[in-house]
């Protein structure tokens, strides 16, 4: 069995945001390959968010971004199960991913969002993004609505 080192798994923790327990678990499974356990741990959020779909939504966050001197507007309404996660640092990052997504895509609908690749890692799709902070957050996440506004469009 390989020996992991507390730097190891701070170094994954920094990266991944993932709970102590799961960095380690990731890195035993993984011979301590960063790089694998990274991808071990993103495959456990996006199962782990299989297990939370369903589950009602009723709290969240409003997010906005204005890109080109406010030429383009996107807005996005996401949900999540409490209001605590969706005060986190986390929740909030996604919400303001979201709409950088659909200022930048112009998808005609959440199901369209969802289905693009994401702009920041094409590999990745929104759905998939969206997973894995489920299974950061431990709570189901559900994009409501979306909306690109755009001067003279």
């Amino acid at each position: 069995m390989t020996e992991i080192s507390l730097d190891q798994i701070k170094k994954l923790r920094t990266k991944t945001k993932a709970g102590v327990a799961d960095c380690r678990q990731a890195l035993e499974k993984t011979r301590g390959d960063l790089k694998k356990a990274e991808e071990w741990l993103r495959k456990k959020g996006i199962e782990s968010a299989a297990k939370r779909a369903g589950r009602e939504t009723s709290k969240g966050f409003i997010g906005t971004y204005s890109h080109d001197e406010g030429r383009v507007v996107s807005v996005a309404s996401v949900a999540c199960e409490t209001d605590f996660v969706a005060r986190t640092k986390e929740f909030k990052q996604l919400v303001h991913e979201l709409t950088l997504q659909v200022a930048a895509m112009n998808p005609k609908n959440v199901k369209e969002l969802l289905k693009q690749p994401y702009i920041r890692d094409e590999k990745r799709t929104v759905e998939d993004l969206i997973k894995e902070t489920i299974g950061k957050t431990g709570e189901n996440i559900v994009v409501k609505e979306i909306k690109r506004f755009e001067l003279g469009g």
